[in-house]
């Protein structure tokens, strides 16, 4: 590598192979310098300290996974897709991505690098996929596509202020409770993803791809919405 030219891109597309290889826990600026046939100083000029290159690598991950959402539910919404169809879409493009990119979508949601805290700066990329999955949601609702739900959460609100904000509001009743279903759905996906990425339903599945349409549209019941599973939004 021309030590001349070296960009962050360059020193991140080295982290990445060694992210395949070694996972979190072997990506060093010593370990990126001597893959990338560099001097650590080189490294050191673009990201000083290994937190600032896995932060770059988590932020990517991030926003390229919420990308592959955001272009599945246009298209989906180009369409005209109900909000079923359109979560049912969005989900699918979620698992594509964390298929292809399985060490990327390890480092967001696999078990925390040790001594890794990750900065203020990668809350709005990790947001996207929530954000992504709010708005079909919110539109569902004002559409009058979701079903009351047969049980309130009970007790009073259990949301912060950011989550109210991300939604757009707390709806009124009986909906005043859709953004803690709507966690729910966005833990349910995240958590079946981790679950077939890492092969745990593996012994249990037969169609993996089937499974994975049915589990969303059982999710997506806990927020009132149909997922036609009879239909391909691929």
């Amino acid at each position: 590598m021309d030590v001349s030219r070296t960009s962050a891109a360059d020193i991140k597309a080295t982290a990445r192979q060694l992210l395949v290889k070694l996972g979190a826990g072997g990506v060093t600026l010593e370990a990126v310098a001597s893959d990338g046939g560099l001097d650590v100083t080189d490294v050191e000029a673009v990201f000083p300290h290994r937190d600032d290159l896995l932060t770059a690598l988590v932020i990517d991950a991030y926003n390229d996974s919420g990308a592959a959402m955001e272009r599945a539910d246009q298209a989906a919404r180009d369409t005209g897709a109900p909000g079923g169809a359109r979560l049912l879409a969005v989900a699918r493009a979620l698992r594509q991505w964390s298929f292809d990119n399985p060490a990327e979508f390890t480092l967001i949601y696999g078990s925390p690098v040790p001594d890794y805290h990750a900065p203020q700066d990668t809350v709005p990329p990790a947001s996207r996929t929530p954000a992504v999955l709010a708005g079909i949601v919110r539109s569902a609702l004002e559409s009058g596509e979701l079903t009351p739900p047969r049980r309130a959460v009970p007790g009073p609100p259990l949301l912060l202020p950011d989550a109210v904000q991300l939604f757009g509001g707390v709806p009124e009743a009986p909906f005043s409770d859709i953004i803690e279903r709507g966690i729910v759905l966005w833990s349910n996906l995240i958590g079946l993803l981790v679950f077939q990425v890492f092969s745990r339903t593996h012994d249990s599945v037969r169609d993996q791809s089937a499974f994975f349409d049915f589990a969303i549209a059982v999710a997506a019941e806990g927020v009132g919405l149909v997922v036609p599973l009879d239909e391909t939004t691929d």
